[in-house]
């Protein structure tokens, strides 16, 4: 139904590059926030734009909607300059932030005729554009109701309605899913999910695993820097390296001796105890669990895991890999 309807609403557009972003810097005083970022973002892409505190994704964001001006470089959205034409580039955006402001008093749709007449939508269409953002987002039953009675899940619809209502060509997302439980959680990621089909979705969070659901590209930013940018589940396998889980029964060695004699091996980033998981609710007396990085130019260290072990006379209960995330990528990119 909803896909449906998106499609006979918000028809498929062009492959042309709804943003382009060309070098684009920007300087506070003597701080350096973004340098000579570049990139391109094209219709129908969900893109998750990742970050540490301070990294420049607000400050990118800020450019992007001509709230901020940019030191050097030029950025693009659905052609037109976001310094020289912002009105004509606020037309094409449509902005949820991670806490709507609504007024409590107000129905949603005393909001959305309200902002309908902000946008001098065309008074004629104004009653469709409403009832097509309603029903995208699922707000028919809630529609006279008092939006402060409404749930934080419900006020994020809210949000997205007076977002789409004027038809922009791409969505801009700030943390949508903070506050929400579970199911409200999976609901706006199928929504999201569903209207990224037809319009460009930047979609701007610290919830990993969100990105990992909801998004057909990563872009990840450090130190006002692209570290790195593709498909999620590409990103993992390329940058998250080779990581290896044991359950070992050390016999008179402990966890610590353990560890040091792991770290010893050739092509080993990392070692670490780690909580006793996998090996069922009640683990052998003694196991000791260990989580081992290889280095980025090393792929398969299980032999030279599983000889440590032999020679130093443990017993090796598992050993087994665990699919990457782009949790493991984001901390060995940002890290620093």
């Amino acid at each position: 139904m909803i896909q449906r309807l998106l499609t006979d609403t918000y028809p498929a557009a062009g492959a042309g590059p709804m943003v382009q972003v060309r070098k684009l810097s920007k300087h506070f005083g003597r701080v350096q926030a973004l340098r000579e970022l570049t990139f391109e973002l094209r219709r129908g892409e969900v893109l998750g734009f990742l970050g540490p505190n301070g990294a420049g994704k607000t400050t990118t964001l800020r450019l992007l909607t001509g709230y901020l001006r940019p030191t050097s470089g030029q950025a693009l959205v659905a052609g037109y300059d976001v310094h020289e034409q912002s009105l004509e580039v606020r037309r094409q955006l449509g902005v949820v932030s991670e806490d709507t402001p609504l007024s409590p008093e107000m129905t949603p749709l005393e909001h959305l005729q309200f902002v309908a007449e902000l946008r001098r939508i065309d008074p004629r269409a104004r009653e469709q554009r409403i009832g097509d953002a309603v029903e995208v987002c699922g707000l028919f039953d809630v529609l006279t109701r008092a939006t402060g009675e409404l749930s934080k899940g419900l006020r994020q619809r809210v949000g997205l309605a007076l977002a789409l209502l004027h038809d922009p060509a791409i969505l801009l997302l700030d943390e949508p899913t903070s506050g929400l439980d579970p199911n409200q959680i999976r609901e706006l990621r199928e929504l999201i999910r569903a209207i990224g089909r037809h319009k460009t979705v930047i979609l701007s969070t610290h919830v990993l695993s969100e990105v990992q659901a909801t998004c057909s590209r990563v872009l990840i930013i450090s130190d006002g820097e692209i570290v790195a940018d593709g498909e999620p589940h590409a990103l993992a396998a390329q940058h998250a390296g080779a990581s290896y889980q044991l359950l070992v029964e050390g016999g008179h060695e402990d966890g610590a001796a353990i560890v040091a004699a792991l770290r010893g091996l050739p092509g080993v980033e990392q070692v670490a105890l780690a909580p006793l998981v996998g090996a069922g609710a009640m683990p052998p007396r003694g196991a000791v669990s260990v989580s081992v990085r290889a280095l980025p130019d090393r792929t398969d260290l299980r032999r030279e895991l599983f000889c440590c072990a032999r020679d130093h006379g443990w017993v090796l209960l598992e050993l087994h890999r665990p699919p990457a995330t782009l949790e493991d990528v984001f901390r060995r990119l940002t890290a620093d």
